[in-house]
């Protein structure tokens, strides 16, 4: 059969097995439609590339504006070539995609819209499965997201992590240090030039944080969840290795659509449990619990932020990375990655959690030594005996509130001080460094207005900078509450996610300056304590003001209208559950 030859008919789908795949719905056959499907996407494809091979479609979240993204045109080719010689036909499909870092006012508040616009995709396109390229944070959850909901054979290559940065000797870890040396420099330790000069230090290569932040810790987990061909997590950006596993994935992704091996089938509630226990012994960010709690919601497994507590308490930190540690990501794979990790750990694994190969998640673990025990520490040893993310209820946080204690000072886990109350983040930033601000290192600093409503997009502000007048003091730790969120590449005694948030009429929106908040992370609450009466009285004054002003069109209308709290995933009320591959109407 020649390649282009103008007499070769395709009919795909008229002979038993090839008519199993999806793509044939819209290229088999012989009527007006199959015709136009089959012509307008034989642009030096081969007549046989419609003959029923199935099709990959391969998520490009490539941007020059999400820059720890750039290089996933690289990284396509080398998919590419894999489907090819799997007997695949792959296919480019750039999706949305969320620089962290430069998009305002948060990428969290299109968190959600880049799920929904790559779900009618994957459902709406001629494919019968896909690779997904994710790195920056919200590149990975939104892809798993819409993959989910759409339940085709997908797997996930994830970008990996940027080389060591260092400045006059010093390793910078991305993110983490942003927050230390910008500290240094209002403490007056810092001359800002200097501060400033590192800054083309830190970003050193391709690649998304360094620190185990949230890609990091995203990338790490959708292994974990079965989602990444095994070992592949963690491999930096720059390495050759990443290319060679992305042309492997391509390889699998075929694999997976003949052995229609979906999502669903490979994603199941004993997967979220390996992801817990892996959150935990790596340090991960505590951007972790909406994601994975809104991908759960996706395939309709019962998953509760408790979970995270009760799973994940008394699993030990063995990873000695920023912002819980010293080490970088690069030092991480290095020391064995995280199969070493995971081989620490694998008696609290699920055994029967399979991966996107087929075989179990504990079967893959076939080379787990640690290479270097300061980077990744044994069980015996650990860095902390309870690393995992503690969950807070009380009066404040009736639906829950997070802490990391890994990341916090420990003598900060259990206190009692007066609230300094911000309104918004505006308001932190206009009153912060007043030196008259009646503020001292034993008063809990609240913000608030920044949670999935009242931003709207439930922003990483939580890990508020301290008073000025304090740092000068060398006071470096507060208690910190609020209903947003922070970087995973933060630390600090921060008390974020506070569910109900303050916009959706969380106790939160009643505390007032002088007011006691008590903290006890060891017992898991956070109260406001303030007579009940005095809190009735509050709610009818605040029922009387003016309420919150939501914004009136576009997407951040139908968020607003529609979001859910931190508790559940901040996904949009109408987005939980799957709605399938299925397209039930033709298009001409």
């Amino acid at each position: 059969m020649s390649m282009s030859g103008e007499n070769d008919v395709v009919m795909p789908g008229d002979n038993g097995e090839k008519s199993r795949y999806r793509s044939a719905e819209w290229y088999g056959g012989s009527d007006r439609n199959a015709y136009l499907h089959r012509a307008w996407m034989r642009r030096g494809l081969p007549a046989n590339a419609f003959d029923g091979r199935p099709h990959i479609a391969i998520a490009n979240t490539a941007s020059d504006l999400s820059p720890c993204n750039s290089h996933f045109t690289e990284v396509m080719e080398s998919v590419k070539q894999g489907v090819y010689e799997a007997g695949g036909i792959p296919v480019n499909l750039p999706v949305l995609s969320l620089g962290e870092t430069v998009v305002k006012p948060t990428a969290m508040l299109w968190r959600n819209m880049a799920a929904m616009s790559m779900e009618e995709m994957f459902r709406a396109n001629p494919i019968d499965g896909v690779v997904l390229l994710g790195a920056c944070d919200k590149t990975i959850p939104a892809l798993l997201m819409a993959a989910a909901s759409v339940d085709l054979p997908a797997l996930v290559v994830p970008g990996g992590p940027m080389l060591n940065g260092s400045f006059r000797g010093q390793v910078l870890g991305c993110g983490t240090d942003v927050w230390r040396l910008s500290e240094e420099v209002r403490a007056g330790k810092l001359p800002e030039d200097t501060f400033l000069r590192s800054e083309s230090s830190m970003i050193r290569s391709r690649g998304h944080c360094n620190t185990m932040g949230t890609a990091s810790t995203m990338s790490l987990l959708a292994e974990a969840l079965g989602m990444v061909l095994p070992g592949l997590a963690g491999t930096p950006a720059p390495d050759s290795r990443l290319l060679e596993s992305a042309h492997e994935s391509g390889r699998l992704a075929v694999e997976m659509v003949k052995q229609d091996r979906r999502i669903s089938t490979i994603i199941t509630r004993e997967s979220f449990t390996n992801a817990i226990v892996t959150l935990a012994a790596i340090g991960g960010s505590t951007n972790a619990v909406v994601h994975l709690l809104a991908i759960a919601g996706r395939l309709g497994i019962e998953l509760s932020v408790d979970d995270f507590d009760r799973i994940g308490g008394g699993v030990p930190l063995l990873v000695n990375l920023q912002p819980a540690g010293k080490y970088l990501m690069e030092d991480f794979f290095r020391a064995g990655g995280l199969h070493a990790v995971l081989g620490q750990v694998r008696d609290l694994l699920q055994p029967e959690a399979i991966t996107v190969t087929g075989r179990t998640l504990v079967d893959e673990l076939a080379s787990d030594e640690i290479w270097d025990a300061d980077v990744i520490s044994s069980r015996t040893v650990p860095l902390q005996d309870d690393a995992g993310i503690a969950v807070l209820h009380g009066n404040l946080a009736p639906l829950g509130a997070l802490v990391k204690p890994a990341a916090a000072t420990p003598e900060l886990l259990t206190h009692r001080g007066r609230a300094v109350v911000f309104e918004s983040i505006e308001d932190l930033h206009a009153r912060i460094d007043d030196p008259d601000l009646d503020v001292d290192a034993d008063s809990v600093l609240v913000l608030r207005g920044c949670g999935p409503r009242g931003y709207p997009g439930m922003p990483e502000v939580a890990n508020m900078p301290l008073p000025e007048k304090l740092l000068k003091q060398g006071v470096r730790d507060m208690v910190r509450v609020c209903d947003g969120r922070m970087s995973g590449t933060a630390y600090g005694t921060v008390v974020l996610h506070v569910a109900p948030e303050a916009a959706a009429g969380g106790l939160l929106g009643l505390v007032q300056n002088g007011d006691y908040i008590a903290l006890d992370v060891p017992g898991r609450r956070i109260d406001l304590d303030v007579p009940e009466d005095e809190l009735a009285r509050r709610r009818v004054s605040a029922a009387t003001q003016a309420g919150f002003a939501a914004p009136t069109r576009g997407w951040e209308r139908l968020y607003v209208d529609h979001v859910m709290q931190a508790d559940t995933g901040v996904d949009l009320d109408f987005l939980t559950g799957g709605s399938g591959s299925t397209v039930g109407r033709e298009s001409h």
